[in-house]
């Protein structure tokens, strides 16, 4: 397997990390990985608030369902959408919600790189839960959250695995 595939495979959604900070520095390079994500129209609508503070940590693990991950994680990126920027003028179509899942994405593919695990837990579509959300974080109208990224650096090791299954592959048409 090429080494440029093999590394996608490294990505696993890791729920146990150690109790150490993840340096500022990693930070911004998951940040930089997060924002090189296509968008549609490259309007490119994310936002990303970047939780550290342990009280904050524990409003946002109090309202979701999963929240003893984010306890467990020593950073938590929320990964945003502003509806308006990502609306089609002429459509009036938003795709706010694809934009930020490849900009999610591309931040859970690089923890791996730095040495750091990760796992998204979501928040989008789920009203309540997104309202919550916003409320902890103090976001404004039309900023929506889209999805928690817990991450640290991992507790727990597992090995690259990919999901590949021939029966999900249908070539010039669905065939079952």
């Amino acid at each position: 397997m090429p080494e440029r595939i093999a590394w996608i495979l490294q990505r696993r959604s890791i729920r146990e990390f150690q109790n150490r900070d993840v340096e500022k520095e990693k930070i911004k390079l998951l940040l930089q990985a997060a924002m090189a994500a296509p968008s549609a129209r490259n309007r490119q609508p994310w936002h990303f608030v970047v939780v550290t503070d342990e009280e904050k940590r524990t409003q946002l693990a109090d309202l979701h369902p999963s929240g003893k991950i984010i306890r467990r994680a020593p950073l938590t990126i929320v990964v945003c959408g502003d509806v308006e920027a990502s609306r089609n003028t002429q459509t009036g179509l938003c795709y706010w919600t694809q934009d930020c899942s490849a900009a999610m994405e591309n931040l859970l593919l690089a923890a791996p790189a730095l040495d750091l695990g990760a796992v998204w837990l979501g928040v989008h579509p789920t009203e309540d839960r997104e309202e919550a959300v916003m409320e902890v974080l103090k976001l404004p109208e039309g900023i929506k959250p889209l999805g928690l990224a817990c991450v640290g650096y991992p507790g727990e090791k597992k090995e690259p695995n990919t999901y590949y299954r021939e029966d999900k592959v249908h070539y010039e048409e669905f065939r079952s």
